[in-house]
């Protein structure tokens, strides 16, 4: 059975840093991408980051408010997936879900995602 787990979220105060993880229980998509979302009560999934996969390893995508701020990487070039967040905002206060993607290639879409973690919270307070 594929399950994703998201850990490292938490109450932080503006300025300060998290870094979270996934980890997926099985290896048959170790070559696929994975992507980060992020979603506010009362709203859509909005995409975050997402690294690619296989030969598009070192291929990764960027929301505009997270570009320069957040970092998208893998341990041992698979498995766990993080999601670096500095100078974090007020406006990152969101529940943070991973989630692996069609192939190799990353995409920003989340409609083309085929599995789904449960995601953490993440409060930044000012």
């Amino acid at each position: 059975q594929v399950r994703l787990v998201e850990s490292g979220g938490g109450s932080v105060q503006a300025g300060d840093s998290l870094r979270l993880s996934c980890v997926v229980t099985t290896r048959t998509f170790d070559d696929n991408s994975l992507g980060w979302f992020r979603q506010f009560p009362g709203k859509d999934r909005e995409f975050v980051a997402a690294i690619g996969g296989g030969t598009y390893k070192d291929t990764s995508l960027y929301a505009d408010f997270a570009e320069g701020r957040f970092t998208v990487s893998r341990d041992n070039g698979v498995m766990p997936v993080y999601l670096q967040m500095n100078s974090l905002k007020p406006e990152d206060t969101a529940v943070y879900s991973c989630a692996i993607g069609p192939w190799r290639r990353p995409t920003t879409a989340d409609n083309e995602y085929i599995y789904w973690g449960q995601g953490t919270q993440v409060t930044v307070s000012s």
